[in-house]
């Protein structure tokens, strides 16, 4: 069982930054890829990014390419998602998830574990 515990989200203004953080508890975190996904009420969880076991590939939407950089940090087991020049319509609760493969995975039933979300509201 791996616990994820999301942190990092809150109010911005458009344009503004914001830095996501995911805490693992899995002791052997460096074998599990970590995707972040985000959702608002009444809509499909949305994929946003994805990083593979080690960091070495990374994948992203095309609505927040050029915006967004995922990375982990395999010593701290833990997953960032450094979010720039955000906008209103990246409103949402931003939710990070865990699948033990050396692979980079986009659907959000692929994963195994998932956090508890965190709200990131950026204002006009």
């Amino acid at each position: 069982q791996v616990q994820l515990v999301e942190s990092g989200g809150g109010l911005v203004q458009a344009g503004g930054s914001l830095r996501l953080s995911c805490a693992a508890s899995a002791r052997t975190f460096n074998t599990y890829a970590m995707g972040w996904f985000r959702q608002t009420p009444g809509k499909e969880r949305e994929f946003v990014g994805a990083v593979s076991w080690n960091g070495g590939d990374t994948y992203y939407a095309d609505s927040v390419k050029g915006r967004f950089t995922i990375s982990r940090g395999n010593v701290k087991n833990t997953a960032y998602l450094q979010m720039n020049s955000l906008k209103p319509e990246d409103t949402a609760v931003y939710y990070c998830a865990a699948k033990l493969s050396f692979k980079i995975h986009s659907r959000p039933s692929e994963y195994d574990y998932w956090g508890q979300g965190t709200q990131v509201t950026v204002s006009s």
